[in-house]
């Protein structure tokens, strides 16, 4: 090796935990740029969603941008770890259709919200808390979080590409198989699939990219123009409302973004490390506290900035799954956000058939985990099963973890087994009741 070669490896351990005797420079760079394109369509969909709260689109992409791009940085060089952070689906939801079109409260009030969640974060990552809350998560439980997060994702995936659709009747179904979309995704998931098999290096990315291609004659797959000038933040930048700041409404607020994002982040790093194997002995996620910080610093700033809040992709698997695990996955990620400022119609051009592949198939491989749940007793069984059920029909992460959580503790009360139950489970528990209770 040369001194220029050592120098340049020493400076990506340094920076970004890049170990080159169990890694690869060609696939954490892969690996990121898997995880954006999997993860890219946040792009289009939150300008979409906070626009109907009465943002500005243009500025909410931007700020989009700028969140991702800041959050995942620290990710990469703080926390060192392969994992990217975007504006979260389901919080975007939360803040224009509840807080604002149900509530009847400003977008000015929702951000306000926002941004006291991220204080709040930091100060919970800064005295260890959120590391406390993770510890006191059962094993089975930790383990049943990346098969859930596998059936979320391919859920995601399927409805993505119009093969799963709602049915009045039946909630679901299956989607129109004559239409040419849903057999452009069809394709993709076929075509991926086997290059999975075969192993060839890249194949989600190639899948994504030769999907594209493949829609552009079918109507599906469209570009416009190449470049363009990012839209100016000025609308929507630090404009909180502090007016109600000490109102109930606010507390709901603040409380509901909490409960979400912090089991939302938890759990996509868990089930994510789990299935990497980026866990010790124990179970434990190198750098966890680190990681909560970018997920604080990156609500915080996206408060500032004017989007929603801030978490941790459950699509960093697609990268994951490719071979990413260091920083440098992440770094990369967030430098195809940068390109993508301004060259948001060409990498929005990208369809979801064309990214629902991905997510179906890294569905595919964190449901192996499943495997490694022992399910003999039904006091771990049940809760475990909970957890996988739960994230899908649930559409929510948080959900299917804090539910399982109330089962393991309610069940192991009721059958004599409580002195297996740690304190912290209990009063987790106590919380988590009430938060169903009264938010």
């Amino acid at each position: 090796m040369t001194d220029k070669s050592l120098n340049t490896t020493t400076m990506l351990e340094k920076l970004f935990g890049f170990s080159a005797s169990t890694m690869s420079v060609k696939r954490e760079i892969l690996a990121g740029i898997t995880t954006f394109l999997t993860m890219a369509y946040i792009l289009a969909v939150n300008p979409s969603i906070l626009g109907d709260a009465g943002m500005d689109k243009g500025a909410v992409f931007t700020a989009t941008v700028l969140a991702t791009i800041l959050a995942t940085l620290v990710m990469a060089v703080y926390a060192k770890l392969p994992f990217s952070l975007a504006p979260g689906m389901g919080l975007n939801a939360f803040f224009a259709y509840t807080v604002v079109l149900t509530m009847g409260y400003t977008w000015q009030f929702a951000l306000t919200a926002v941004f006291i969640e991220g204080i709040l974060f930091i100060l919970l990552t800064l005295t260890g808390l959120r590391q406390k809350i993770v510890d006191a998560m059962p094993l089975v439980l930790r383990r049943a979080i990346s098969p859930g997060i596998g059936l979320f994702i391919a859920f995601i995936g399927l409805k993505n590409a119009g093969i799963v659709v709602d049915n009045v009747a039946t909630f679901v179904t299956l989607g129109d198989l004559h239409s040419p979309a849903v057999l452009l995704a069809c394709f993709g998931i076929l075509l991926s699939a086997v290059l999975l098999v075969k192993n060839v290096t890249g194949a989600l990315l190639i899948g994504i990219l030769v999907t594209t291609v493949v829609g552009i004659p079918l109507g599906i797959t469209q570009f416009g123009s190449v470049l363009d000038v990012p839209p100016s933040i000025a609308p929507i930048a630090l404009q909180f409302e502090w007016g109600n700041v000490l109102s109930f409404d606010m507390l709901i607020c603040v409380l509901t973004f909490l409960f979400i994002d912090m089991f939302d982040t938890i759990g996509t790093l868990l089930g994510v490390s789990h299935r990497a194997n980026m866990v010790d002995e124990k179970g434990n996620i190198p750098r966890l506290n680190q990681a909560f910080m970018a997920d604080a610093i990156g609500t915080t700033v996206g408060a500032m900035l004017g989007t929603s809040t801030v978490t941790t992709y459950v699509e960093s698997a697609a990268g994951v799954n490719v071979g990413g695990r260091s920083g440098l996955t992440a770094f990369t990620t967030a430098i195809c956000f940068v390109l993508a400022l301004f060259l948001a119609p060409l990498f929005l051009a990208i369809p979801a058939q064309a990214t629902a592949p991905a997510l179906v198939l890294v569905g595919v491989m964190m449901m192996t985990d499943v495997t490694k749940l022992h399910l003999g007793d039904f006091a771990d069984a049940v809760p475990a099963f909970v957890c996988i059920a739960l994230m899908p029909l649930t559409y929510s992460i948080s959900d299917g973890i804090l539910m399982s959580l109330i089962t393991y503790v309610l069940l192991r009360t009721f059958t004599g087994r409580w002195r297996e139950l740690k304190v912290s489970m209990v009063i987790l528990t106590v919380l988590f009741l009430m938060k169903y209770a009264f938010l």
